[in-house]
Parts: structure tokens; sequence; C-alpha cells
């Protein structure tokens, strides 16, 4: 069933109140109006529409301001603005300002109803997400697990499963696909959520610290112990102790560990007596460690005692489905530490996302898009704010007149903007002016294509650099 949508109309022109009303009650919606910024204001607070659709230049409060007021109430909302005075700068400004898009009065119909359902797409999107999120919690209360992956949500289901036991959990996979979020989940998710969840990374330590952190020490053990200091073992007692890189680990520490697990129990360096431990261990490592067996650098008998649970979470590269999904995940959250408001990722920027095979995994995904929101100085990610590894892609050979090159020499950068501008200024001239249109025809968002028009001074009425006019 078609969902039907609050919209509410903001126009000091009575006959275009009354055209959208019909034209939007007859598809099912639920309009409302406004004739001046500040009837507008009140209706947003009073009825709480779903989509607004509003003019720019009104009497008492302008759509620009209106649209400033509306988004310190609330973000989501989308805000559509319309003109009559087609300027890029306005454009973007109100782009800028946290416009959903913007329109062109006398506006096609059919083109305003295709921006209102992205819009209304957009939306639904969120919501589902937000559900997606919410499920998941409710189900798992995995917190920051997020996947749209089959196979990741199958992981996910046995983890929880996992995380009622008291089971060693040995955890393999590449760096970067979450091991350790897993580990978390597993210990929050356990009997043991109320006790210490402590991790180390075996391999960023020295053999004689790496045993003085697990087991600790006496006072006077070795050169430097002036005091007595409890381990690892001892300060994780009744929670769990996560062995990151367990791979790493020297050979002689591996039978400690072994004991450690075998018997509960451990001595602190230099001292005599027994100290009983009741934990649960998690190991983690990139490496294959049934191969480090038969090859004699890993005990046999330490590995099983670690492999009693076996989980592995997969490669970026294998579950492209949450590519999106980590990237609005990681949006969000570097928006929030950088103080942005960036909304969203162009197409063009997405599809470089989603074509790199990402070695480095969820957390190389987690670099490039906390370096994409410091480097992005408007609303939108595009592909210049992306690292420039990601970015060196080899081009399509463009189709036209290579002219249009010659002054730049060979400089790279230079005339691949050169051939942007040509080949929007092509599209806009096929495309009759039609900004919906021609940003579909390349493949990019109506909000990308506004930005593109002001950065190269393109007006689109004539299809020339602002300067050449």
């Amino acid at each position: 069933m078609k969902k039907s949508y609050r919209i509410l109309i903001v126009d000091d022109e009575e006959n275009v109140r009354r055209m959208l009303t019909t034209a939007f009650s007859l598809g099912g919606h639920q309009p409302i109006c406004a004739a001046d910024g500040q009837q507008a204001l009140e209706q947003f607070k009073q009825q709480a529409p779903d989509i607004v659709l509003m003019d720019i230049r009104m009497p008492k409060i302008s759509g620009l301001e209106a649209l400033q007021v509306m988004r310190q109430t609330c973000q989501e909302t989308p805000v559509i603005l319309m003109t009559a005075y087609a300027a890029v700068e306005t454009a973007v400004e109100a782009l800028r300002l946290g416009a959903f898009d913007y329109v062109i009065k006398p506006f096609d119909l059919d083109e305003l109803k295709i921006i209102i359902g992205r819009a209304m797409q957009l939306q639904e999107m969120k919501q589902e997400i937000n559900c997606l999120h919410r499920a998941l919690s409710d189900s798992y209360q995995w917190g920051r697990l997020l996947t749209n992956s089959a196979k990741m949500m199958e992981l996910c289901r046995d983890t929880a499963k996992i995380a009622m036991s008291h089971a060693s959990v040995l955890i393999t996979g590449e760096s970067g696909t979450g091991k350790e979020l897993i580990a978390k989940a597993i210990h929050y998710n356990s009997p043991r959520a109320k006790g210490p969840f402590i991790k180390i990374n075996c391999g960023a330590l020295p053999e004689s610290l790496l045993e003085s952190e697990l087991f600790g020490h006496e006072k006077g053990a070795f050169t430097g112990a002036h005091i007595q200091r409890q381990g690892l073992f001892e300060r994780a007692n009744l929670g769990t102790l996560l062995l990151d890189e367990v791979g790493e680990m020297p050979h002689n520490l591996q039978v400690k560990l072994l004991r450690v697990l075998q018997e509960k129990e451990f001595e602190r360096l230099g001292g005599s007596k027994t100290i009983k431990t009741d934990i649960r261990l998690i190991a983690a490592t990139n490496r294959n460690l049934s191969a480090m067996v038969e090859q004699g650098e890993f005990r046999q008998d330490l590995f099983y005692r670690l492999n009693v649970i076996h989980l592995s979470p997969l490669p970026l590269r294998e579950r492209p489905e949450d590519i999106p999904l980590l990237a609005r995940h990681f949006l969000q959250k570097f928006n929030a530490e950088n103080g942005k408001e960036i909304i969203e990722i162009d197409a063009s920027a997405q599809a470089i996302l989603d074509a790199y095979p990402w070695p480095g995994n969820i957390r190389e995904l987690s670099n490039a898009i906390e370096r994409a929101v410091i480097m992005s100085t408007g609303f939108i990610i595009f592909p210049d704010d992306l690292p420039e590894h990601l970015q060196q892609k080899k081009p399509a050979q463009p189709n036209i007149n290579r002219g249009v090159f010659s002054e730049q020499g060979l400089n790279l950068k230079e005339n691949v903007k050169a051939y942007e501008r040509e080949l929007i200024c092509s599209a806009l001239a096929e495309n009759q002016d039609n900004r919906v249109k021609t940003a579909r025809a390349l493949g990019i968002s109506r909000r990308a294509l506004m930005y593109k028009l002001q950065e190269y001074r393109i007006d689109s009425q004539s299809q020339a650099p602002l300067d050449e006019v």
C-alpha cells in the first residue's frame, strides 16, 4: 500500500498553493498550506510535516530564513525550495543551509514529483536503517556491529549463542574486519558483562614486558620492579581477557598460557603464591594458526584450547552490501566528532567506495570517511574529498573535442576538470537545461550538479562559464 505523506506547501501565491494542493491530494498525500514564512514555522511546529515545499521570496520571513529555523529544530525533514530566480549561487546557498533540493519556477510538475519522490525514498531508507539498527540492538544488543550481509548476520546470531557460554573463543580474520568488536559483543552480552573487559596486543610488547603484563610481578622480581604489580590475568578476574595477535606470543609464554587455561591458576613473576583466576579468554589473530602449528611455530595443545569456538568475520570485499551502510555510519560518527553537518555521500563518490577492494577492511573505510568529512567544505562528500589512492582509477577515454585539453598540457588534475566542465555543458545542452535529467544522465545527484555548476561557474541557461559571458 502506498504511504501517505504530510506535505507542507509554503508560497505567497494562492494559485501555486491551490495547484500543488490539488496535485498532491490526487496522489493520496495530505497537503498543509502556509502563505508566508511565519505561518510556515507555526505549521512546521504544530503539524510535523514529512516534507516541506517552500518558496524563497516571501513577505515577513524568507524561505531561506525559515529553512534555518527549521534546521535548528529538526535536521531530518526534507525541505525543497522554490524560486523564480535561477541564480546558481542562491541554489548552492540553499543547499548549504540544509535544503534537500531546489526547483525553479515555472517548474515542471513531473520534475517536482520526481524530486518529492526522492525525498520520500530517502526518508523511508532512513527509517528502514533505523529499524534495522533497533532490530539488531533488541535481538542481540551488539551495539556497533552493523551489517546487511546474510553471512555476517548468521555470525551475529551464532555469537549471541556463544556469549551465554563460558567457552574460549578464537577469532581469526584479516586486520580491520572487526575482531575486537565481536569480542566486546561476546563479553557485554554474557553473564560476565559486569566484570572487566581487558585487551592486550601480544605483538606490541617484548617478551619480558608481555610476561609481566600478563602474570604480574612481586617487588624485587627484576631490576626496576620497585612495587608489587597485578597482571592482566588477575585484573580480568570474573571478566574477559582478549589476547589480540595471539599468534605473535613467544613460545615459552604459550606454555604458561596453556597452564592458566587448564588449571585456572598462575604465579606472579618472582612469587611462589598460587593465584586462582576465573576469566573467559578470547584470542584473536590475523595469522593462520593451523599452519603455524604444522610449522612448529605455535603449540598444538594451546591451539586446541583456544579453538573451542571459532569465528571468522568476512573481509569487507566479500560483503560489499555493507559498504554503503558502514560508510553512512562513519559519516554520522565523524560528523559529530568534527562538528560537521554533511548529509550525504555523492553517487560518484559512493561508486568509488563500492569498487575499491578495501585491503584494510572496515578500519580503512573508517579512516577514508574520516578524512573525507574533514576535507569536505560543503554538505556532500565528493570524490575529491576521498583519499588520493581511492581516486587513482583509470578514466574512460572521453569522446570529446581534444582541443579542450591543449592549454592544460599534461596536468592530469586540470585535464580532468576541463573534461568534466565540458561534459556538464554538453549534458545540459542535450537535456535543454533540465537539471534533473542532466544529473541523471551524468550519474550524479542533482545536488552534486548544483555544486559543480558553481565550482565551474557555469550558467546553465547558456552552458557557458560565467566568466566568459
